[in-house]
């Protein structure tokens, strides 16, 4: 791993955006505003804004390359090394692959969650951005309660998410579009599907006890808890009872205020502030972002949605540049507790992004830096090559 001299870009610094240089040694920021000192390389940032790495806590557009059709299916390891290569190259340098492990078999089935979590472990190493395991678990999902505490017992799951689609499953038999969707994703007859529906809602009397369960396993495992889609203040203080502090994606204005007042992060998805609105209907994202009811946004499922939300929100003067980058990388860091990273100081981690801001809404990633290492480079002639010695000391003679 070799320093990096980051020479001259418009550097996010707390509030502030001022012109300054950044020296990375290892895998670290050792030093703001500093000559280059004895890096061989750096990297020209001017007229580039230098902004933290982006943090994603919620992500499943991977899912896209694990089978980018209905019922055709790609290798794990491929979709995966495919996918970091797409966050990467948008700026987000800490992803949390957000897999949903349902009742269903096919795409969100147990076995595709086995695989997944085995190959983010297995490939974590040669992957760009730092991968971790969001863990969607279906609350329906009553069989897979032993071996899911067990991964929270054993430090395999980084994000445990609870989440129940079953009422607008059951309402969406009746609407032949989203039915056709949900049985091709699961590879069953539509027969079959009808009575698996059928099989897994009469045990509903024995889904709040697994809650509880489940949510006390993370508990004892120091794992962070996002409860998806809350429907009512109610619902979200149940939750919080538990121990889940983030609420993800609330459905009306109502609950996230309720999440808003007890201090609870609150995550929206970044593609809803892109397209001005949510593609279910639902809450506008930045109108909650607004009113102070977001902390937190996502790419859900589109990678380059955080990096454009947040020069949109800009753009649009709903808030200035620092504070909605803060929704996209100091933030989340802070929902999931990574105290070392979101930010550009001194011995905070150096994942940082080079971005072409000519065109305020088309923001440009240039470069993006992971862990103290160049992984995304468009523009090489930005390179900088330096001779052993200081380049004011060469200036002077």
């Amino acid at each position: 791993m070799t320093d990096i001299f980051i020479e001259g870009g418009r550097a996010l610094l707390g509030n502030d955006i001022v012109e300054t240089s950044l020296l990375i040694g290892g895998r670290e920021i050792s030093r703001v505003g500093s000559d280059h000192g004895h890096g061989s390389f750096g990297i020209d940032a001017k007229g580039l804004l230098v902004l933290p790495g982006i943090v994603d806590l919620h992500g499943d557009a991977f899912e896209r390359q694990m089978m980018p059709r209905p019922g055709v299916d790609f290798p794990v390891d491929v979709a995966l090394v495919d996918s970091d290569r797409q966050a990467t190259s948008n700026g987000i340098t800490t992803v949390y692959h957000a897999t949903t492990w349902s009742w269903e078999p096919g795409l969100r089935s147990g076995d595709n969650a086995r695989q997944l979590l085995e190959a983010i472990e297995a490939l974590r190493p040669q992957l760009a951005a730092d991968t971790r395991f969001h863990l969607r678990h279906e609350n329906y999902n009553l069989d897979a309660e032993t071996e899911i505490a067990e991964w929270l017992s054993d430090g395999r799951i980084d994000l445990f998410a609870f989440n129940d689609h079953m009422d607008s499953t059951v309402a969406s038999l009746a609407k032949p579009q989203k039915r056709s969707r949900m049985v091709e994703r699961t590879g069953l007859s539509n027969e079959a599907f009808d009575c698996l529906v059928e099989r897994v809602v009469y045990r509903a009397h024995d889904v709040p006890a697994s809650i509880a369960r489940l949510a006390q396993a993370a508990r004892d495992a120091n794992v962070r808890m996002l409860s998806h889609d809350d429907e009512s203040p109610a619902m979200r203080n149940a939750f919080r009872s538990h121990g889940v502090g983030i609420a993800e994606f609330p459905v009306n204005e109502e609950t996230a205020r309720e999440a808003a007042a007890a201090g609870d992060f609150i995550v929206f998805g970044a593609p809803n502030v892109v397209r001005g609105g949510s593609h279910t209907g639902w809450t506008k994202a930045s109108d909650m972002i607004g009113k102070g009811l977001c902390s937190v946004l996502a790419s859900d499922y589109y990678y380059p949605a955080q990096l454009l939300a947040a020069f949109r929100l800009a753009a649009d003067g709903v808030l200035p540049l620092a504070q909605a980058w803060d929704l996209i990388s100091a933030a989340p860091a802070r929902a999931a507790g990574l105290a070392d990273r979101g930010v550009l100081a001194e011995g905070r981690r150096a994942d940082i992004i080079l971005v072409d801001d000519e065109v305020p809404l088309r923001p440009r990633i240039v470069g993006v830096i992971a862990a103290g290492r160049l992984v995304h480079l468009t523009d090489a002639d930005r390179l900088i090559r330096f001779t052993a010695a200081p380049r004011k000391a060469v200036a002077a003679a």
